[in-house]
């Protein structure tokens, strides 16, 4: 009983350890959004202090925060749409036959430091005059999305018995029918899980978007840099951006934090 006790402790005990952090960063940042540019750069902090909206209303009136937000939602949107159609099939085939080399490749490739994409990425967009167009930062975001997809929904697609798919082969499906009747509906789960991840991790790319971005498709994360300038930086103004770009996808993150959970633990049990 006692063991059990300690145990139960420290496992409370870590999980408080590791949440405590990046939770007082989050505190902090929309702590800093809600002060005016006097209390920001208070020594020492102010944890007391008289809220004011006034930075949330300066984002969106002064730096076209709403532009921004649509245009990190289409890319991140179109990002994901894609990596399902693309990367449902490949987890599929690599799943079914065995095709373990291909998914090292892909395993790499998703491994890779963003950085070394950067120069031919531009190289190629620019000879096609791509430079600021969702057409390529939604190529460049596959680099994430999609092995993500594949990587995930491998395990789901192991997991589905042979003999479904043989009975419904028997009864007239083609591998395609089958894939598509049978075998997707089984795994909405993993599918749902990859969304949300790939999504979320196109919502927040930050490196491919400021070199291949501009005033056109500029997204959340490189808006940013609005409130930087030579001589002064808008800390109250970075708070409150970095508020609204966090913000929607935490919340979404919790109201399906069940299905993430659900997907990623359905995915790593086998039959």
């Amino acid at each position: 009983m006692i063991i059990k006790n300690i145990r139960t402790t420290a496992f409370y005990a870590g999980a408080i350890a590791l949440c405590v952090p990046p939770l007082f960063v989050f505190i902090w940042m929309i702590m800093t959004g809600l002060k005016d540019g006097l209390q920001t750069i208070a020594y020492p902090p102010k944890f007391i202090f008289k809220p004011t909206l006034e930075n949330f209303q300066s984002v969106f009136q002064q730096y076209n925060f709403f532009g921004f937000l649509v245009n990190s939602l289409i890319i991140a949107g179109m990002a994901t749409a894609i990596s399902l159609v693309l990367g449902l099939p490949a987890a599929y085939s690599i799943a079914k036959y065995r095709q373990g080399k291909i998914g090292i490749i892909i395993l790499i490739a998703r491994m890779t430091p963003f950085v070394s994409y950067l120069l031919p990425w531009y190289i190629i967009f620019r000879y096609l005059n791509l430079i600021d167009t969702y057409t390529a930062l939604t190529i460049t975001h596959l680099i994430i999305t999609l092995p993500m997809v594949i990587w995930l929904m491998v395990s789901f697609f192991e997991s589905i018995p042979q003999e479904l798919e043989d009975a419904a082969m028997i009864d007239g499906c083609s591998r395609l029918q089958s894939f598509l009747i049978i075998v997707l509906p089984l795994v909405r789960n993993g599918i749902a899980t990859s969304a949300i991840m790939s999504f979320i991790f196109s919502w927040n790319q930050f490196l491919f978007s400021l070199v291949l971005s501009g005033p056109k498709t500029k997204t959340v994360p490189v808006a940013v840099y609005n409130f930087i300038s030579y001589g002064k930086i808008d800390w109250a103004g970075i708070g409150a951006a970095a508020t609204l770009i966090v913000l929607p996808v935490s919340i979404f993150a919790f109201f399906v934090r069940k299905t993430i959970v659900q997907g990623l633990t359905m995915g790593a049990m086998k039959d």
